[in-house]
C-alpha cells in the first residue's frame, strides 16, 4: 500500500501481538494487488474461461525435481528444522535452470494417527510464510491439530528466503511510501507516476531473472513438488487472503491431490482489477464505518462524541488528512521523517484489518491531532510496510508487486485512467477511495508483461474445500467468499458474522471448532453454517 495501500494485498492470522504482524501483512499485499486485473472482465461480470487441469502424469522432464530428497537441518528456533528444494525456473523449459526454495517444518508432536504434512500460507503475496509458521502457526494453532500434523511452510519464489525479489533500497523506500496519492494538480499527478514507474523499473533493473517466473500458477506447481517430496499423496493446506487464490491455483491444477484444504478470507479469481479493487475500497469503506461507530462510544475517540455520525467521524478524519498534506506533523523518527497524509492514510489502513488495533488507532490518532505526535501512527505504518527500526524493509512490497503484476493486467496503464475512475472509488469510499484509485497504478510500468487473466476455478473432481469468509471483512469482502465456493465444484462455505481480515484464530471458538475439525476428521461444516 503505498501510500501506498496497494490493492489486493493480504495477509493471515495469528495471536494478539503476532496476528497483529501477520494482519498487517495480508493487509499491504493485499492493498498492492489491487493494481493487478483488469482485462477480459467487465467491471461487474465474470469470466467464462476456466483454469485448466494439468495433467495427471508428472512429465518425465520433471521428475528429477519430484524425486529430489531434502536434507533438513536445524535452523535457529527451536524444534523446527529447515531444508531448501529445487524448482524449474521455467515449467515450460526444466533444463533452463533452477529456483531455491526455503521449506521449514514443525514435526506433529502428538502420539496419535499421523495425518501428514499441513502446508499453511499466510497471504501477501510476498508475505514470508516461514516467519509465519515460525512465529505463529508452528505454535499457535490448535494443539490438536499440532499434534497429528507436520506443519510446514514454503516461502514462494521471490519471497523472503527463496531468491528474494529486489527493487528500492531502504531509503528510496522511505521516498516511495510517501508519495502523496491526492494529487492537487498536474505535478503531483505526474509525481505519483514517476514514483510508480521508478519502483517497477528498479524492480526490473534488481530481479530481472526472476521477474518472469513469480506467479501463482508457478508457486502452486511449487507447492506440488513440496507435497511429493514430503511423501504426501494429498496436499492438506491452510491459506488466508491471497494464500487462499495460492490454494485454489493448486486445486484448479491438481484437483485429484487435494486433501483438506481451507480458504480463509477468500479471493476472487474470477475477477478483474478496476472490479476487485472497487470492491476493496467498498470493503475498507464498511470496515472504516464499524470502526466509526465503535470510535464515538469511547471518551478517547479524537474523531467525534457519542452522537456523532459515521460520515462525520469520516469528514474529521480527511481533515486531519488535509491538514497533514500542508503540514506533516513530527513523528519522533531518528531518519528524519514526519508523519505527512500518506504515512498516516497507510496506518489508518493498516488498522481496519483487526478490530483488535482500533484501541491502538484511537490513542495514535489522539496523539497525531491532539499532541502533534505521529509517533503511533507512523508504527502502524512502519508495520504494514515492515519497515523495521534501522530503515529496512522486507521484501514484502516487492515480491507483492512481482507476483500481482505478473498474474494479472493492470487495472490503470495511466494517470487518465485513474482519473476517469476516480468519481466510482470515491463513491465506493468517500475517506479511502481517491488514495486507493491511484494505489491502482503500481502495476502500469511494469517491465514484465502479465501472464494470467482473469478465470474461474472450479476444480471438478477435488475433496471437499472449505472456504471461509467474514462479512466485514475489509480487504477480501465477503461476497468474494461466497463467489469461490460457488465456483468450486466442492467448495463449502463457513461464514463468520464479524469485523476484521480473516476468521480462524482470531477468537472464535465456532469457527475455529469447525475448521479443526475439518482438519481432524475430514468432515466439512454442515451448508450454511455461520458463526459470530
Amino acid at each position: 500500500m503505498h501510500t501506498r495501500p496497494s490493492l489486493r494485498r493480504t495477509r493471515g492470522t495469528r495471536t494478539r501481538t503476532a496476528r497483529l504482524t501477520a494482519t498487517l501483512f495480508t493487509a499491504a499485499a493485499l492493498l498492492l494487488s489491487a493494481c493487478s486485473a483488469g482485462s477480459s472482465t467487465s467491471a461487474g461480470g465474470t469470466v467464462d474461461a476456466a483454469l485448466a487441469e494439468l495433467p495427471r502424469a508428472t512429465p518425465s522432464a520433471l521428475s528429477p525435481y519430484y524425486t529430489q530428497t531434502l536434507r533438513w537441518r536445524a535452523c535457529g528456533v527451536p524444534d523446527f528444522e529447515c531444508a531448501t528444494m529445487k524448482a524449474p525456473l521455467d515449467y515450460a523449459k526444466p533444463g533452463a535452470g533452477d529456483v531455491r526454495l526455503a521449506v521449514a517444518r514443525k514435526k506433529a508432536a502428538g502420539k496419535g494417527r499421523p495425518l501428514g504434512s499441513l502446508l499453511i500460507n499466510p497471504g501477501g503475496p510476498g508475505g514470508s510464510a516461514i516467519a509465519y509458521l515460525q512465529s505463529y502457526a508452528g505454535v499457535g494453532y490448535p494443539a490438536d491439530v499440532r499434534a497429528h500434523y507436520d506443519m510446514v511452510a514454503m516461502d514462494p519464489r521471490g519471497v523472503a528466503r527463496s531468491e528474494p525479489v529486489e527493487c528500492l533500497d531502504g531509503r528510496r523506500m522511505d521516498a516511495y511510501t510517501q508519495t502523496d496519492l491526492t494529487p492537487d494538480d498536474q505535478k503531483e499527478r505526474d509525481a505519483v507516476a514517476a514514483a510508480d514507474r521508478t519502483f517497477d523499473e528498479s524492480c526490473g533493473a534488481h530481479s530481472a531473472r526472476l521477474l518472469r517466473h513469480v506467479s501463482t500458477v508457478e508457486a502452486a506447481r511449487d507447492m506440488d513438488i513440496l507435497r511429493a517430496v514430503l511423501g504426501d499423496p494429498k496436499l492438506n493446506y491452510v491459506g488466508a487472503s491471497y494464500g487462499t487464490f495460492l490454494g485454489a491455483t493448486y486445486a484448479g491444477l491438481f484437483p485429484g491431490r487435494v486433501g483438506r484444504m481451507v480458504l480463509d478470507g477468500a479471493m476472487d479469481p474470477a475477477l478483474d482489477a478496476r472490479r476487485m479493487n472497487l470492491d476493496q475500497t467498498a470493503g475498507f469503506e464498511t470496515a472504516f464505518q464499524a470502526f466509526a461507530k465503535d470510535c464515538v462510544r469511547h471518551s478517547d475517540c479524537p474523531l467525534g462524541t457519542g452522537g456523532t455520525t459515521p460520515a462525520q467521524v469520516g469528514d474529521h478524519l480527511e481533515a486531519f488528512f488535509r491538514k497533514l498534506d500542508a503540514h506533516p506533523i513530527p513523528a519522533g523518527d531518528p531518519d528524519g521523517r514526519k508523519l505527512g497524509e500518506a504515512l498516516a492514510t497507510t496506518g489508518v489502513i493498516a488498522a481496519m484489518y483487526d478490530q483488535g488495533t482500533w484501541q491502538q488507532l484511537r490513542e495514535a490518532l489522539t496523539s497525531a491531532m491532539k499532541g502533534n505526535d505521529g509517533a503511533g501512527l507512523l508504527a502502524l505504518s512502519d508495520s504494514y510496510y515492515e519497515r523495521d527500526a534501522g530503515g529496512h524493509y522486507s521484501n514484502l512490497m516487492m515480491a507483492n508487486a512481482a507476483v500481482n503484476c505478473l498474474d494479472l493486467p493492470p487495472a490503470f496503464t495511466g494517470p487518465e485512467q485513474v482519473e476517469q475512475a476516480l468519481p466510482a472509488f470515491e463513491k465506493a469510499s468517500p475517506v479511502f477511495g481517491e488514495v486507493l484509485a491511484w494505489s491502482s497504478l503500481n502495476c502500469a510500468y511494469w517491465p514484465v508483461k502479465a501472464t494470467g487473466e482473469p478465470h474461474r476455478i472450479e476444480a471438478k473432481g477435488a475433496a471437499p474445500i472449505v472456504v471461509v469468509g467474514t462479512t466485514r471483512d475489509p480487504a477480501t469482502p465477503y461476497r468474494w467468499a461466497r463467489s469461490l465456493a460457488h465456483q468450486l465444484s466442492s467448495g463449502r462455505l463457513l461464514t463468520y458474522a464479524g469485523d476484521g481480515h480473516t476468521a480462524f484464530g482470531r477468537g472464535s471458538s465456532c469457527i475455529d471448532s469447525a475448521i479443526g475439525a475439518y482438519l481432524l476428521r475430514g468432515t466439512p461444516p454442515p451448508v450454511g453454517k455461520r458463526c459470530s
